[in-house]
């Protein structure tokens, strides 16, 4: 069963994007997921991370797209996600299609 569409704090909604940004290549490594801890606090990745388990990747689209319009963010809040996107997606010294596809597609979203 998908989760529903949630209220998440700005911190959650930048652990969802993380994870949705490791799994891109369909694995997330190690040093992905050690780099987004690194990030938060572990309660709320434990939390976020069971519920990214349970969802399909356009369920995670909807409720990503969903969650950035809630919010109101600042050039300069977007353009530390993006920096934090980009992290992850080298944490593995490895940039491949599916994830410049997937850095489009938010780039697009958080713009």
């Amino acid at each position: 069963m998908k989760n529903e569409l949630k209220h998440w704090s700005k911190e959650e909604l930048k652990i969802y994007i993380l994870l949705m940004c490791a799994k891109a290549d369909s694995i997330e490594s190690i040093e992905e997921i050690d780099l987004i801890k690194s990030k938060i606090d572990t309660g709320s990745f434990e939390r976020i991370y069971k519920e990214f388990c349970c969802d399909d990747e356009d369920h995670c689209l909807e409720k990503i797209q969903f969650a950035i319009a809630k919010h109101e963010y600042s050039n300069r809040e977007l353009e530390s996600i993006k920096k934090e996107i980009h992290e992850v997606f080298l944490s593995d010294k490895n940039f491949n299609m599916k994830e410049r596809n997937l850095d489009r597609l938010l780039d697009s979203m958080l713009y």
